[in-house]
């Protein structure tokens, strides 16, 4: 059984891009295909990711303009199947509902607050603070225009669960197993602190891509996962 992981497939080239993704797909739900990477390569670069493996793509593109060409570019890489696909939240509700009937078979989730910013970034871009409650409205507003899926930090999933309820798949950048670097990430979680607060499906990418062996990391990382609920259960 894998792990409720998305591996984020940041790589420079299309071809470590393959190779990480087949080394990953037997541990790991999905893998994560992000903007540097799918603007680089075009559409390509999703069929070579899945490649033969039956691991689900979320296509993180964090799509943000007004509703027609929003929609316009979600019908567009719908054709590609993702699993998952990113708008920003704070496009509002128009756009969110746009993206959301421009794919009906795709989980649009919409990005609250990015995990790189503090309270303190987001008031220097005019956000009301602090994070938590921007990143409540913002997920509040997304549901109800049709977002099935939303993106926050470990930090504030608890809150977002009793929020929006069971049916919402809660996505969580920023997991960093215990030790590990934060890189850029300003809130942060260990896998199992994320999954014990309701989170759905983890992002991690440095901590196993970074890795001597990202197949051995990430079948690390889904074995932590499983003893932990094993340990809950």
């Amino acid at each position: 059984m894998t792990a409720p992981i998305a591996v984020a497939i940041d790589a420079p080239e299309i071809e470590t891009a393959a190779r990480w993704a087949s080394a990953v797909a037997p541990h790991v739900s999905t893998v994560k295909v992000g903007l540097e990477l799918y603007l680089r390569y075009g559409p390509e670069v999703v069929t070579t990711v899945r490649g033969a493996n039956k691991v689900s793509v979320f296509l993180d593109l964090k799509l943000h303009d007004i509703p027609a060409t929003v929609a316009g570019a979600v019908r567009n890489v719908a054709r590609l199947k993702p699993s998952i696909l990113t708008v920003h939240a704070s496009g509002g509700r128009e756009m969110i509902r746009a993206a959301a009937e421009a794919a009906p078979d795709t989980e649009i989730a919409a990005v609250t607050v990015l995990t790189s910013l503090d309270d303190e970034e987001l008031e220097r871009v005019g956000v009301r603070g602090p994070a938590l409650d921007a990143t409540r409205r913002l997920a509040t507003l997304a549901v109800e225009s049709g977002a099935r899926a939303l993106v926050c930090s470990p930090q504030e999933v608890a809150s977002l669960r009793r929020e929006v309820g069971p049916d919402v798949t809660l996505i969580t950048p920023g997991v960093r197993p215990g030790g590990a670097d934060q890189g850029d990430q300003a809130r942060t979680a260990t896998p199992q602190e994320a999954l014990a607060a309701g989170a759905d499906l983890l992002v991690m990418g440095r901590p196993i891509t970074r890795a001597a062996d990202p197949g051995a990391a990430a079948a690390s990382a889904a074995s932590a996962i499983r003893r932990s609920e094993g340990t809950s259960s």
